[in-house]
Formats: C-alpha cells, sequence, structure tokens
C-alpha cells in the first residue's frame, strides 16, 4: 500500500432484515427447513455458554457434554418451542430457561438413549473443556459465568467476522495488525505502525477509525440475529455491556 493511501473495509447494511431468531419463533412448523437452519447455526455458535453454565452447576464434563448435546436434539425437534416468547424474544434467555427445564426434566427420569444422531454436528467438546479449565476459579453463579461467556461468545463472532471480511479482500496481515486497536490492547504508537504499513498516519488513523464502526456495525447485526425484535437492540447492548464491566 503506497503512502497516503487510505484503507476501506467492507461496507455492510445497518438495516436488520429478518433474523436467524425472529425466523426460528415465528415458524409454527419446526421441520421448516429455514427455521431448522437458523436454529442449528444459532445453537452451534452459542453453546460454549450453556456448557460452562453446567460445568459451573458441578457437572462433571463427560455429562455436562451429554446433557448439552442431547438438549440440542431435543430443541431441534422441535421441543421447547413453543416457550419462546415473542415478547421477551432473546434466544439468550429462551435457550438457558429451555436447558433448565430439561435438566429439571432428565432429574425425574433416566436419559434415554441417544436419538438424532446428525440432527447437529458433533460440538467441539474437547477444546470447550480447555476453554472452561481457564475460566476464574473464584465462587462465580452459573447464571453469570453463562452471561459472561454468552457476552464473549458474541464479541468473538464479531471479531471473526470482521477477520473474514478482511481475508476475503486478500488483506488478513492488515486485520491482525490493526486489531489490537480495535480491541484497547495496542499501546504501538501510530506514527510507528504507519512506517511498518507503508502508510501515512493520517491514513491509519482513518482505516482505525473504519475498522471500530464496522466492529460496531457487525455487533449490533450478530446481537440483532439473536432478539426477536430490532427494537431490543439497544437494551440488549446495555446488558451485554453491564455483564463486561461487571466485576
Amino acid at each position: 500500500m503506497t503512502n497516503g493511501q487510505t484503507m476501506h473495509t467492507l461496507q455492510g447494511s445497518s438495516q436488520f432484515p429478518t433474523t436467524r431468531w425472529t425466523l426460528v419463533i415465528a415458524a409454527g412448523d419446526p421441520h421448516r427447513k429455514e427455521a431448522r437452519s437458523a436454529l442449528v447455526s444459532l445453537c452451534e455458535h452459542y453453546w460454549y455458554p450453556l456448557y460452562a453454565y453446567l460445568r459451573r452447576r458441578g457437572y462433571p464434563s463427560d455429562q455436562a457434554q451429554d446433557l448439552t448435546q442431547e438438549f440440542f436434539v431435543r430443541v431441534l425437534e422441535g421441543r421447547y418451542l413453543d416457550r419462546a416468547d415473542p415478547e421477551k424474544g432473546r434466544f439468550r434467555s429462551f435457550i438457558l430457561t429451555s436447558l433448565k427445564f430439561y435438566v429439571a426434566d432428565e432429574r425425574d427420569r433416566d436419559r434415554a438413549q441417544k436419538r438424532g444422531a446428525g440432527m447437529v454436528e458433533q460440538l467441539d467438546f474437547s477444546s470447550g473443556e480447555q476453554h472452561y479449565q481457564r475460566e476464574p476459579a473464584h465462587d462465580e453463579t452459573p447464571e453469570r459465568i453463562f452471561e459472561r461467556r454468552w457476552a464473549l461468545t458474541l464479541l468473538d463472532r464479531v471479531v471473526e467476522k470482521l477477520r473474514e471480511e478482511f481475508v476475503q479482500h486478500g488483506r488478513p496481515e492488515h486485520f491482525d495488525r490493526l486489531k489490537g486497536f480495535l480491541l484497547g490492547q495496542s499501546d504501538t504508537p501510530y506514527a510507528a505502525l504507519a512506517r511498518e504499513m507503508n502508510m501515512s498516519e493520517g491514513a491509519l488513523k482513518v482505516a482505525i477509525h473504519r475498522l471500530r464502526k464496522r466492529y460496531r456495525e457487525l455487533f449490533r447485526q450478530e446481537i440483532a440475529d439473536t432478539v426477536a425484535d430490532p427494537a431490543e437492540v439497544e437494551s440488549e447492548l446495555r446488558f451485554l455491556a453491564a455483564v463486561l464491566t461487571k466485576k
């Protein structure tokens, strides 16, 4: 990149179309292809907070794995979807409440032989358990660890989406250099980094500004995918910010 040039990030729509979660709760037929695809996507992206919740509840890793996997099979079979309340249509709230019902049901009967093979991809529990072992050891409630893990999983999703956009434009190294500024983890002087990237300091500042703007757009879009109404995005933003700053 020549000196003085600016760096452009992929522009995204600021509009909120029908979201994955809106599609799920609006679909009366759980076998509807679009609804099931949307639910599979949400489950695969956000299973870890539930696994961490179960581990913090005291379940050993193998039992937490079984419960998480079988729970998602039940959900994908259409169980619990009738409890999805459009008035409180946050996927975060629905999925944790449904898990609590499921665990309570399982206490009242022996777990049936696993069904629905192939209904959901095998979850990467090995990495999940490694991740859980790095969780803070202090006495944190299961609900609190679920909320914090939900927020951090969402942030990770947004960062990965942003990186994918840079990869699509053939500039993954640019993202790797700039993401520290995005996450507030870089103390590299602008002037030094601009020289390394062969661009002016002004162009670097513009690039970082655009990166942060795109990050905020993707963050809002990701949240919108997990609520029933775009009007709920702001309250969910405030909730997640509070969760991440709470000590």
